[in-house]
C-alpha cells in the first residue's frame, strides 16, 4: 500500500496490511491527542495533519515500513541528537517493523510540532 485511495483516515486503516493497523491507529490517535487544532486530512494518498492549510505531519504504510513525515525543519533541528541513528529521509523516519517504533520520540515530535508554527519545507 504505497498510496490510498481512500477518501479518509478511517478508510485508510481499514485498507492498511492487518499486521499493522494496529500501530497505525496508535499513531493516529498519538496524532489526535497532541495535534491540538490540527485539521486531520488525507493527502497524497495518506494521513497528514494541517495547521493553517499547511500539512506538518503526516505518516504512511508503505510496501516495506511505516513512515512518519514531519516536515518542521526547525523540529528536526532541534530533534538532531535523538534522530541520528535512525532509518531517515530528508524529512521522514521509517519503520521496519511495526514493533519498533519509538512512540516516545514521535510523541515529543508532535508535542514540539503544535508548540508553535513554524516554516515547512
Amino acid at each position: 500500500m504505497v498510496q490510498s485511495n481512500a477518501v479518509d483516515v478511517d478508510g485508510y486503516l481499514t485498507e492498511a496490511p492487518e499486521g499493522r493497523r494496529v500501530a497505525l491507529a496508535k499513531l493516529r490517535q498519538l496524532c489526535r491527542d497532541e495535534l491540538v487544532g490540527f485539521d486531520e486530512v488525507m493527502a497524497y494518498g495518506m494521513p497528514a495533519y494541517e495547521r493553517d492549510g499547511a500539512c506538518e505531519i503526516a505518516f504512511a504504510s508503505q510496501k516495506q515500513y511505516i513512515s512518519f513525515y514531519l516536515m518542521r525543519s526547525d523540529v528536526r533541528e532541534a530533534f538532531e541528537e535523538r534522530l541520528a541513528g535512525h532509518d531517515m529521509g530528508k524529512g521522514c523516519l521509517r519503520f521496519r517493523k511495526s514493533e519498533n517504533i519509538d512512540f516516545e520520540l514521535l510523541r515529543d515530535l508532535l508535542k514540539a510540532t503544535a508548540t508553535r508554527p513554524g516554516k515547512v519545507c
